[in-house]
């Protein structure tokens, strides 16, 4: 709930600096991927900034894997920012499809990544905790050596190498379980489970951090606000650490569920991708130059739980 204050007032403040300095032009930020989780999210979070002038393509729209296609868009409007919401994300699927899967995440990043070249439009790129082997026992910074082990971190590690290759001026954000309200992911999963009185079992193999992609949405949409030129790749998600079996139980004892599902732990699950053990980022860079710090993940995921009434 404190954090839907401090949205409130952030909104507020922003509407008065919109009305006061009407005059300057609204930056235009294209956000593809739409129908995404996080393409919601940020369409959410974009009320709260009056001041840019946002566009929501879904890949019906624009398919950024069409070069043409995405080249006459990008000719015919006249950003400043884009957004690349678009993935995908299935890593299970990936292993199987890798075609599609490098497709979607490498070729057309590159697409985009030329065409904001060309028309001088900051690229934001959406990158995972995947990037990396999961050997390390330290949560990872920006400049460690990445080396997925899966056909989907791969993917996205391409696209992040065509980005730094094509643009002079980009955000690559390596974020990590992104869970919202929206679409299909381990929050939605485990209510959905739990509501039909399914038992689960989760796995403590692994370690991340789930992150909110509402505060992801939030957290872009402030840095183009403030025309930040700190560009470079960062890593962003909420704070702490957890196993997808701490993840779990918060989830049910939040909503109640706890004590109605029969929940279990095992130290081995078996995915047809191989997952990093430990995924945790380092947010330091992140802090330092944007002077912002994360949520909790679990308090994020609280206050999450009860504004959507989940």
């Amino acid at each position: 709930l404190a954090s839907s204050k401090g949205r409130f007032y952030n909104f507020t403040k922003r509407l008065a600096t919109s009305y006061f300095f009407g005059s300057h032009r609204m930056k235009k930020v294209l956000v593809t991927g739409a129908n995404g989780q996080l393409g919601k999210c940020i369409k959410d979070s974009a009320l709260n900034f009056p001041n840019l002038d946002m566009f929501f393509v879904s890949k019906k729209e624009l398919d950024i894997e069409d070069s043409m296609s995405v080249e006459l868009y990008f000719r015919n409007n006249n950003f400043d920012y884009c957004i690349n919401a678009a993935a995908y994300t299935n890593v299970e699927k990936a292993e199987s499809d890798s075609e599609n899967a490098f497709k979607t995440n490498a070729e057309g990043v590159k697409n985009l990544a030329i065409q904001c070249k060309k028309n001088k439009v900051v690229l934001m790129q959406v990158s995972t905790d995947y990037v990396f082997d999961g050997e390390k026992q330290s949560s990872y910074t920006e400049e460690d050596f990445t080396n997925p082990i899966n056909v989907y971190g791969a993917s996205k590690l391409k696209g992040e190498e065509y980005v730094q290759e094509i643009c002079d001026r980009y955000f690559i954000f390596r974020t990590s379980w992104l869970y919202s309200q929206y679409g299909h992911n381990f929050l939605n999963t485990i209510l959905k489970y739990s509501k039909e009185g399914k038992p689960l079992t989760i796995t403590t193999e692994q370690k991340g951090t789930p992150t909110n992609a509402n505060d992801l949405a939030e957290a872009m949409l402030e840095i183009i606000e403030t025309e930040s030129n700190r560009y470079g790749i960062y890593h962003y998600s909420n704070k702490g650490a957890a196993t997808w079996f701490d993840f779990a139980k918060t989830i049910l004892y939040n909503t109640g569920y706890l004590d109605k599902t029969k929940l279990a732990k095992t130290d081995h699950y078996s995915t047809f991708a191989a997952r990093p053990k430990n995924s945790v980022l380092n947010l330091n860079k992140f802090f330092k130059t944007f002077n912002k710090e994360t949520v909790e993940w679990n308090s994020s995921l609280t206050s999450l739980l009860i504004n959507n009434n989940l």
